[in-house]
């Protein structure tokens, strides 16, 4: 029994920043739901990292914003976040997925900010979307599983590629805010990221099935409503297939060259 104790810490101490993110979250949610929700509503409105208050010089907001949600029960999603990020600081090490989870976080709010200000002086969105609220994990963690593209296994990597292109067109095409467009450039900075992240580490059957979990978590991250729940599996599908067939193609050709 100790030794099976001894064990699990052993492996605890392998990813030290998901569960000192995880319970940073856990810690600020539970503070927050203590002071009641006129208190709460100001902090994360204070936290959010719109466009009005990047305008206005709040830039700590995009440090802050990673710790304050508004996405619903934690228990329905956290677990999903804390595999995703257990599998990316297990196979790239703590500081290289920190990296992949600021790159995402902070890299898609300031392309989705630019983004904004252009549609907004054109006339092409209203300028009360300056002022909608913008807090939450979900940047980061597209950017956590972008990153893991240069960890899977050289056979699959082409289908995960594909996968995660095809879900991304499916998302941008479908999008119903610009959260939407804000988590599939977070995802395509982690994925561009991935290659600059190194050697990973070996994969295992624990590491495949956070994976797993993981990529489902992430799914549902990137379809955030009813229609896109629908439209992305089948554009993801699709970009899977062809990401298949390309793999085979090139692999074929190498073979043909050698």
């Amino acid at each position: 029994m100790l030794k099976r104790a001894s064990a699990v810490v052993a492996q605890l101490a392998r990813i030290p920043v998901t569960l000192a993110y995880a319970a940073s979250l856990v810690a600020v949610t539970a503070v927050l739901f203590a002071l009641g929700p006129e208190t709460q509503d100001r902090v994360v409105l204070a936290a959010s990292t719109n466009l009005h208050n990047l305008r206005h010089g709040h830039l700590a907001t995009l440090v802050g914003s990673a710790f304050v949600t508004d996405a619903g029960p934690m228990y329905a999603w956290l677990p999903g976040l804390m595999c995703l990020l257990a599998v990316a600081e297990l196979m790239w090490r703590s500081s290289r997925m920190l990296l992949a989870l600021a790159v995402g976080h902070v890299g898609a709010t300031a392309l989705v900010a630019i983004g904004l200000v252009v549609a907004i002086d054109h006339g092409w969105a209203p300028a009360e979307v300056s002022r909608d609220i913008d807090v939450g994990v979900s940047y980061g963690a597209a950017g956590v599983l972008g990153a893991l593209t240069a960890a899977i296994p050289r056979s699959w990597r082409p289908v995960w590629i594909g996968w995660w292109l095809g879900v991304a067109a499916g998302v941008a095409a479908a999008a119903t805010g610009f959260t939407d467009i804000g988590h599939v450039v977070a995802l395509l900075l982690g994925m561009l990221l991935s290659a600059r992240l190194g050697r990973p580490c070996g994969w295992t059957t624990t590491r495949g099935v956070l994976l797993a979990i993981a990529s489902v978590f992430g799914l549902l991250l990137l379809a955030s409503s009813e229609l896109l729940i629908v439209v992305a599996p089948v554009a993801g599908a699709v970009g899977g297939v062809a990401g298949y067939a390309a793999g085979n193609a090139f692999g074929g050709r190498q073979a043909d060259h050698l």
